[in-house]
């Protein structure tokens, strides 16, 4: 009898040490960080808190909160991206994509800590956004520093420069100015049928250039922390020469980030403009909860905008529960930051239109 249950106990190891070696194998694969953009510090601080042992949560505001410090490109943090009136305002999102919970603040004036403001509406509020001079009175009153001018010397002289080009070219249509700087009306607010306005005056204003690297971005950050939970977290201080009051992609679930702690997570960056219609972040992780792989995901929401909007300039990464990921983009030449066990520092990743 005991012969017949030491033999049955030898056949019994094996398999238990390969179905360990699965679990050390999954396990491996966390914590993991991936980052829009080359923002390298970001992800390294991202990296160093969920390593330590931080939850997924804590190291996507950590990440993020420190691309706002060094204001990375000028697209994130204050001191950039001024709008109309030479103020930049801080929009910013963190998903736990356990709870499904989502802080946000968008166009938030005079507090420099956007993703930080962010969790503080996911903790202590039963809201999703809080936008605008409240939003800020908030943040202040739950610990923030504040109030805090947020425009720099780079931000006012760019603002500046923009102003004596007759604040050209910004984001108005179908408009005309009573100055070369507003304020505006729209072009059918006087009757003009008897084409008593030159033609060259009607279609003075034009709208911004395509989206580039150094005019609108974000930074979207994807943490899965050792247990395996995962969280999503934004940062923008949103299009340059923007109409005041403007609120992009950025805070908004679904369009800039999304996470489902079964699936995986996304995040995007571009023209927030037009994603913010898409939900693009929203139909990858719903892609992929279909079965679809990563980077097929991240195409089909790319494709989905493209074809209504051909011009269109963004891109998505995909990241699912065993940490495969890839990313997709159109207009430009898309970067995006990875940071997993397996290497010894932030690897970069190129996507091509």
């Amino acid at each position: 009898m005991a012969s017949k249950l030491f033999n049955g106990l030898i056949l019994f190891l094996p398999l238990l040490s390969l179905v360990t070696g699965h679990e050390n194998v999954e396990l491996n694969q966390y914590p993991l960080v991936v980052s829009t953009w080359p923002f390298i510090e970001a992800v390294r601080a991202a990296w160093r808190a969920v390593d330590g042992g931080s939850s997924a949560v804590d190291s996507v505001v950590e990440g993020c909160s420190t691309c706002e410090e060094l204001r990375c490109d000028g697209t994130v943090g204050p001191g950039g991206s001024p709008d109309e009136n030479g103020e930049t305002t801080m929009d910013a999102l963190v998903m736990d994509g356990v709870t499904m919970e989502v802080g946000a603040v968008a166009a938030m004036r005079y507090v420099k800590d956007g993703i930080k403001a962010a969790r503080l509406v996911m903790q202590h509020t039963e809201h999703t956004l809080l936008v605008g001079e409240k939003a800020s009175e908030f943040a202040i009153s739950m610990g923030l520093p504040g109030p805090t001018n947020l425009s720099s010397s780079e931000s006012i002289e760019k603002w500046t420069k923009w102003k004596n080009s007759s604040c050209q070219p910004n984001f108005r249509k179908n408009v005309l100015p009573e100055n070369n700087c507003g304020p505006y009306r729209p072009n059918n607010y006087l009757d003009l049928s008897d084409e008593t306005c030159p033609d060259t005056y009607q279609n003075k204003i034009s709208r911004l250039p395509q989206v580039g690297l150094h005019s609108h971005d974000t930074i979207s950050m994807a943490v899965i922390d050792r247990t395996g939970r995962i969280a999503v977290g934004t940062s923008t201080n949103g299009a340059t020469f923007k109409v005041p009051g403007r609120v992009g992609d950025g805070p908004i679930a679904g369009s800039s980030a999304y996470a489902v702690d079964e699936v995986g997570a996304c995040c995007a960056t571009g023209d927030g403009d037009v994603m913010m219609r898409f939900l693009p972040c929203y139909q990858v992780v719903e892609s992929m909860r279909l079965g679809m792989e990563p980077k097929l995901a991240a195409k089909d929401a790319i494709a989905r905008i493209t074809k209504k909007f051909p011009d269109f300039v963004g891109a998505v990464v995909a990241l699912n529960k065993t940490g495969e990921h890839a990313g997709a983009c159109h207009g430009w030449t898309f970067k995006y930051s990875v940071r997993s066990p397996a290497m010894k520092d932030v690897e970069v990743f190129t996507v091509l239109p």
